[in-house]
């Protein structure tokens, strides 16, 4: 994490564990974890396979 991000994270006043648990859900379409999906809800992917469910918007458990 660069000290940029780091700093903004701190002035936010989230907590780490809450940015944890945040990313860990999973999307229910294809199963990915929400950190794959970009900033427009897409799925980019894991471990640099291309996601292949169609999905196209993460929605929480």
């Amino acid at each position: 994490m660069t000290n940029q991000t780091g700093t903004k994270i701190k002035e936010s006043g989230i907590l780490t564990a809450e940015l944890i648990s945040h990313f860990r859900e999973k999307c229910k379409i294809c199963g990915h974890h929400r950190i794959m999906h970009n900033e427009l809800d897409v799925c980019e992917g894991v471990m640099n396979k291309p996601c292949t469910s169609g999905c196209d918007k993460f929605e929480a458990e």
